[in-house]
């Protein structure tokens, strides 16, 4: 196979010099002709293309150039806390809610389809997802755009009240993360603002800033010149630039705008170093940040192109080295990478090479991973190696041409808004394939390996440790230098790369033939049944057309086995992929599949297990080989799985016991009411896993396929599938089992159920946490009710606990239900919020239930959630993963989701009397679980 690939990429290489040498590599690159790009007299840039993908929907995007690094020392803070106030009243939409009010009456959801986010150098708000077949509402997200552009009211009240949210806000981003890099900024952005500004802001200005300070910031930076206007979806470019034309222009030209300054990081000879501690983190580890310029704008063509290529060639080939290592004895570290990670801010990038320590064993991690980059630089990459990439990224480039008419608005607002921001080309995907297609093949391992020397060095490098600040020793600056300077002297020995030519399956297979065929008209679909017992439903879909997913269902599970077995049982999912498979360890096998675009799986849950995977069209017999071997051929590596278990007792020895694995194991704990079948991940849980008992339970559960349904769905033909599936799915043994899950009977503790549980934190926050739980007939009708009720809550809690109190940042609000092993409802409502307000605002939450019940929705309200449930269940119709979703809830439900009286005929006939009576029947009598996380007394 090896050779093979040689031969064929040398031969490409010939063909492809020649198209290659028709492109000025220094010439600067074409912008995408579908793109309708231009600029109005106030200085205000707008992008427009038509796309349907998805069909009859819009995305509107205003993209500002200016963030918190634009904040004086009097504004820390305030260009996140004007976004917020983006939706808080405009001259057109005022009043709290304005905005989205009017937006979720046609369907178009906040949070999901409205919202916006601030970085240091932009802000960025979208409305995404709006259906185009009315005319009025395309006109009013335009009128919100211009009313974001330049007309927010910021009245006083609205600022006073939005306050609350932002301290709340601060307050749950205040975790270990946020603490680790407050004190990582400091060096690693040495001597620059972008040290100084972390968006969030400073509480103190949050809680007392002076309205005018505000306004300050938003009348100097909110104007045209720095603004972008992106509209991409289903609608007619000309009209949509005519109206933007007309809208946009009436937003005045600034008089003496000030100067939108640039800011940079200053460039250092000296390696600077960090330790980052904080008690809440579990694990150490180390990072070596190499920061270089960024191309500038100007050089940003052919060549620019072609050194993206040349660094995803270095990545892939690097991370696959490093994995290699994860897979082998007794790993030096629990995880790591190495290579090119993009911008850090802007105009800077970074190499960026990092590992997971053990404990105290910094030094080992940083050796090990550093060694693999100081191999690549002193002997480069093998032919070998590159062959593999370059065939990998080619075939994926194929399937990328294929598929390129779904591509999605956000995808290519995403291009639009990077080359405004930064001056990223915007490349029409033709072009970019043909490129691609010319260039790949002449390649040379020498250019790849070249970047090695050009970018791992010692200038503006910055060594970052981080970890727990208890309970280690960390490394010190003298000491990671003197492991660098030994690697750098050290002897070493080329990467030797192993390949083989070898087939998945070397015996012949007998397979079985289909004795039945039933038509299933409501899906389009078919069911056959194979001689040997197997089911398989197959239905061609073609909207993704370059996929075909394969899926399947059969009783059991980890309900079968003891708690004596339990955690091998609940960790083979997650254990059996680095095995490999058939004869192949899992990097011999990654090597065989190069070029191919199949892969399998296998998942054991609670009450079933299943076998799957997923190709293209072209890949699909490669993917029937590996579901084949994964019944009859699976592998049980020794030394994978002691790798495995060397990683995962490294990650939780000497950890600390943080606030949040208290939160995660006490609510796992409390919710199960103690069952011994609930495991909590320790050193206990992993001293009971063993490879043979994985096995034992893997050959047990992933066995018999005539206890198996299988539903394969994609842009494939059924003629060329059932001979496929005869000869793999028809090869594999049947016993005739007739198996079913096990009810253990792990139920929620009945009645009430207070507790409230102290935290050492390190910010006073608490935690609130309501469940309530009902046995309840699972039915479509209760499913709709349950799923409105959702909305309805949750936008009462918006407005009643996160806007009216400022209390929480966001009330997360989520619903359940279950069919098996018993039938339930559910519905669970969490929070962080100061300690001295949490027993108030958890009233709310129940106040909101009480007055539900006694009094129902109102009609405005089911309106609003039942035309947001329409429009997703609409846009998700065309997919290939809906009619999977759809014949898979047919089979294990009974309940054909396609047919309009199990969706359209019932929702809109629902009215506030059924969710009243629904609220009532889930609430009334329910079995509650009020958790309190409080911080402990100091």
């Amino acid at each position: 196979m090896a050779k093979k690939l040689l031969i064929v990429c040398a031969l490409l290489a010939l063909i492809s010099s020649s198209l290659f040498a028709q492109y000025d590599m220094k010439a600067p690159l074409p912008m995408d002709p579908n793109i309708r790009i231009g600029k109005l007299a106030n200085g205000l840039t707008y992008y427009l293309r038509h796309n349907a993908e998805p069909k009859e929907r819009a995305s509107f995007y205003i993209i500002q150039n200016v963030g918190a690094i634009l904040e004086n020392d009097d504004q820390n803070g305030l260009a996140h806390f004007l976004e917020h106030m983006a939706f808080n009243g405009t001259k057109h939409f005022p009043g709290r809610k304005g905005i989205t009010n009017m937006l979720e009456k046609h369907g178009v959801e906040f949070g999901r389809n409205v919202n916006a986010y601030t970085a240091q150098d932009e802000t960025v708000y979208n409305i995404s997802e709006v259906p185009t077949t009315n005319p009025g509402l395309l006109d009013t997200c335009l009128l919100v755009l211009h009313d974001w552009s330049h007309y927010l009211l910021l009245v006083d009240e609205e600022i006073d009240g939005e306050r609350g949210v932002i301290t709340e806000e601060w307050r749950t981003r205040r975790n270990a993360g946020f603490r680790i890099r407050a004190q990582m900024m400091p060096v690693l952005m040495k001597g620059s603002k972008y040290a100084e500004r972390d968006v969030i802001g400073d509480l103190d200005i949050i809680k007392n800033f002076k309205y005018q300070t505000l306004r300050d910031y938003y009348h100097k930076w909110y104007r045209p010149d720095l603004q972008a206007i992106a509209v991409v979806g289903d609608f007619d470019v000309d009209q949509m630039e005519k109206k933007v034309k007309e809208l946009f222009s009436q937003i005045p030209t600034p008089v003496n705008p000030a100067k939108r300054e640039t800011f940079t990081v200053e460039p250092h000879d000296e390696i600077l170093f960090v330790c980052a501690t904080d008690k809440e983190v579990t694990n150490s580890s180390i990072s070596v940040y190499i920061k270089y310029p960024e191309t500038p704008v100007a050089e940003k063509n052919h060549q620019y192109m072609k050194n993206g290529i040349l660094q995803s060639f270095f990545n892939t080939m690097l991370g696959q080295r490093i994995s290699e290592l994860l897979q082998k004895g007794n790993p030096p570290f629990i995880n790591a990478q190495a290579g090119f990670g993009g911008g850090l801010v802007r105009g800077w990038n970074v190499y960026a090479i990092s590992a997971t320590a053990k404990p105290n064993e910094e030094a080992g991690a940083l050796e090990a991973v550093y060694r693999e980059n100081e191999r690549v630089k002193r002997f480069g990459f093998t032919q070998g190696e590159l062959e593999r990439a370059k065939t990998n990224m080619l075939v994926g480039l194929e399937s990328a041409y294929k598929q390129k008419d779904k591509t999605t608005s956000e995808d290519y607002i995403g291009e639009m808004k990077s080359n405004f921001l930064e001056g990223e080309p915007i490349v029409d995907f033709d072009y970019y394939y043909n490129f691609a297609k010319a260039i790949i093949p002449t390649i040379t391992v020498e250019e790849v390996s070249a970047l090695a020397d050009q970018y791992i060095n010692r200038k503006n490098m910055v060594i970052i440790v981080q970890g727990p600040s208890e309970g280690v020793k960390h490394i010190t600056k003298d000491e990671a230098i003197a492991v660098m300077d030994k690697v750098e002297k050290s002897q070493l020995e080329p990467y030797k790369d192993q390949s083989s030519e070898a087939s998945l399956i070397t015996e012949d297979l007998k397979g079985s033939k289909i004795i039945a065929t039933k038509k299933l008209p409501q899906f389009d679909a078919e069911e056959w049944t194979l001689e040997n017992g197997a089911k398989v439903v197959f239905r061609k879909a073609d909207f993704e057309k370059d996929q075909v997913q394969v899926a399947s269902y059969s009783k059991g599970g980890t309900s079968l086995y003891d708690v004596d077995k339990l955690a091998s049982a609940m960790v083979a999912t997650q254990f059996i992929g680095a095995y490999g498979l058939g004869d192949y360890d899992a990097i011999t096998l990654r090597k065989l599949l190069t070029g191919k675009q199949a892969n399998s799986a296998v998942s054991i849950g609670g009450l079933s297990e299943s076998v799957g995977g997923a190709s293209t069209p072209n890949d699909f017999e490669t993917m029937m080989q590996l579901i084949y071997l994964r019944f009859e051929k699976p592998r049980f590596d020794k030394e994978a799985h002691e790798a495995m278990m060397h990683r995962n007792y490294a990650a939780i020895e000497n950890a600390p016991i943080t606030p949040q694995k208290i939160m995660q194991d006490s609510i796992s704990m409390i919710m199960s009411n103690y069952s011994k079948r609930n495991l909590i991940f320790n050193k206990e849980f992993l001293d009971k896993i063993s490879l043979e008992q994985i096995e034992e339970i893997y050959r047990d559960r992933i066995k018999d396929i005539s206890d198996f349904t299988f539903f394969i769905v994609g842009n494939i033909d059924a003629e060329t599938v059932k001979p496929l599936v005869e000869k793999y799915l028809g090869s594999v043994k049947s016993y005739n089992r007739k198996e079913t899950w096990v009810d253990n009977k792990v139920r929620g503790p009945k009645g009430r159920t207070e507790k409230v549980i102290e935290l050492d934190l390190t910010t006073p926050k608490s935690t609130v946490i309501t469940n309530f739980s009902k046995d309840m007939k699972v039915t479509i009708p209760n499913n709709l009710c349950l799923n409105i009720l959702r909305g309805v809550l949750d936008a009462r809690y918006l407005t009643n606990i996160r806007e009216k109190e400022g209390g929480t940042y966001g009330v997360s609000v989520q619903p359940g239900s279950s069919r098996e092993p018993y039938e339930s409802y559910s519905m669970a409502m969490s929070f962080d919020c100061d300690p001295d307000k949490a027993e108030h605002l958890k009233s709310l939450i129940y106040a909101e239930i009480d007055k539900l019940m006694k009094e129902g929705p109102t009609q405005e309200e089911i309106d609003k959630v039942t035309s947001i449930m329409k429009k997703n269940n609409e846009q998700s119709k065309p997919h290939n993963a809906y009619w999977m979703s759809a014949i898979q809830t047919y089979y294990l439900r009974g309940i054909d989701v396609t047919d309009p009286k199990n969706f359209d005929n019932i929702i809109d006939k629902i009215t506030p009397k059924d969710v009243k009576k629904f609220t009532q029947k889930l609430f009334k009598g329910a079995d509650v679980v009020d958790i309190l996380f409080v911080p402990k007394a100091k």
